[in-house]
């Protein structure tokens, strides 16, 4: 089995979420590796939406640094302002969006605000940046983030963007029209959640680490799912093609 990064693993599994013909609002980072990964093997239809404007159905031939690089705007299909994009994803355009946070919690709430005391907080971070848009409108968000205990505490101290509140039917009886997380990629596994509760349970973990490994990462007592397996490991051509879009690991090393 050839050796893989714990980002390459993540990145494999974001590709993985994404289905052929799904218009997919992308973010930073391992996403946009994600998505060229997914186009180049099982969704070659796929168009990506990207927060500064940008609409494209091919992949940067080049690795990007910031969606706005010169790579990303060249062989664009429509260039045009965030609003626009905001506006598909409130008609239910967008099958699929991707965000990252500070920490999230047992029922997918995101902070990406400020940690402590909202008053007097301990640290203070970049705000919402489009992610609560993206966690209230995508028909399913995926949420990508390191795995730490830290990261993972029961309840967040500040709820940006929001995932299933405190649990059940929670986003409807709120008016939140569709969606919800469907899936926790991680440095160590994936995590779905419940159908009926909502909260957060081990839907499969990295091949080379253990189901307790990831519980005792988690900031409450984690639950598997009834079909919690481990995840199948990147495949040779999957690592092929990240490398080829990242070769000096910038974003997966």
């Amino acid at each position: 089995m050839a050796e893989y990064t714990p980002q390459e693993f993540m990145v494999v599994c974001a590709a993985r979420q994404i289905g052929d013909g799904e218009v997919v609002f992308v973010g930073m980072r391992l996403p946009l590796i994600a998505f060229a990964l997914a186009k180049r093997t099982h969704a070659p239809r796929a168009v990506g939406l990207f927060e500064n404007g940008l609409v494209r159905d091919t992949p940067s031939r080049e690795l990007l640094l910031t969606m706005g690089d010169a790579p990303n705007i060249a062989g664009a299909e429509w260039a045009t302002r965030t609003g626009a994009l905001m506006g598909l994803m409130a008609q239910g355009v967008v099958n699929l969006g991707f965000v990252g946070g500070a920490e999230v919690d047992r029922y997918g709430n995101l902070n990406t605000s400020l940690i402590g005391d909202q008053a007097h907080p301990q640290v203070a971070l970049p705000g919402s940046g489009g992610g609560a848009d993206i966690a209230s409108l995508s028909q399913r968000l995926a949420i990508i983030m390191a795995h730490e205990r830290k990261r993972f505490p029961e309840k967040v101290s500040f709820i940006t963007s929001p995932g299933y509140g405190d649990g059940g039917d929670w986003r409807q009886r709120v008016g939140l029209p569709r969606g919800g997380p469907a899936e926790v990629i991680t440095t160590l596994g994936t995590l779905g959640f419940a159908p009926d509760t909502h909260e957060m349970e081990l839907r499969s973990w990295r091949p080379d680490v253990t189901v307790d490994d990831v519980r005792a990462n988690t900031g409450w007592e984690l639950r598997s799912a009834p079909d919690a397996h481990p995840a199948p490991a990147p495949t040779a051509d999957e690592l092929r093609i990240i490398r080829e879009c990242d070769p000096e690991g910038f974003w997966t090393r």
